[in-house]
């Protein structure tokens, strides 16, 4: 009996053709929670930053709040911690009507209902009166809510300058008087 039983299993596994498998050579789709650069996500999030840089650009509350969640949570560069009602306010209130916010996204993590995006941004605006452009990285992540996406929680690192910024030229200018760079004041001259 048990033979029988055996025999039929493997009929039906042959007649149904061999499992899919994936050659070195051929494209597959990632995993879920894999993180990718190019990928429908990727161009999906584009288009959700992008209106989200455009509402700040063109000062639109509406397309703003159509971005950003009623949970929302921002950490600024600088490490100022903002809500999405703050967020709103400051686009209506700003003082500098100059800003402009582009935002590109690198890479984009699905984790079910909830997606982790990462990428680059450039904010020119006016500090004290000056234009600033600032450049860094940001993390945003996306809650799925009905048939979209909503930013709940943004976190903004600024990107200093390399070699040729202003931090560099006065490192030149002024440089240490220690013999090296780490020194114990106890167990060294």
């Amino acid at each position: 009996m048990l033979f029988c039983c055996a025999a039929v299993g493997q009929a039906l596994a042959q007649a149904a053709g061999p499992a899919p498998a994936t050659a070195a050579g051929q494209a597959s789709s990632p995993a879920p929670g894999v993180l990718t650069t190019t990928s429908p996500e990727v161009a999906q999030f584009q288009k959700i930053e992008d209106a989200w840089s455009s509402a700040v650009n063109q000062r639109d509350q509406y397309g703003l709040e159509n971005v950003i969640s009623p949970l929302f949570v921002d950490v600024a560069a600088n490490g100022d911690i903002s809500t999405r009602n703050q967020q709103v306010v400051q686009l209506i209130n700003g003082e500098d009507k100059t800003a402009n916010l582009t935002q590109k996204v690198v890479t984009v993590r699905m984790l079910g209902d909830i997606a982790v995006v990462n990428g680059t941004y450039l904010l020119h605006h006016k500090v004290g009166g000056s234009p600033v452009d600032e450049k860094g990285v940001f993390t945003h992540v996306f809650e799925k809510v009905r048939a979209g996406w909503m930013c709940i929680n943004s976190q903004r690192t600024l990107l200093h300058e390399g070699a040729s910024g202003p931090a560099s030229k006065t490192a030149k200018k002024n440089p240490s008087s220690a013999e090296s760079p780490f020194h114990i004041p106890l167990f060294s001259k």
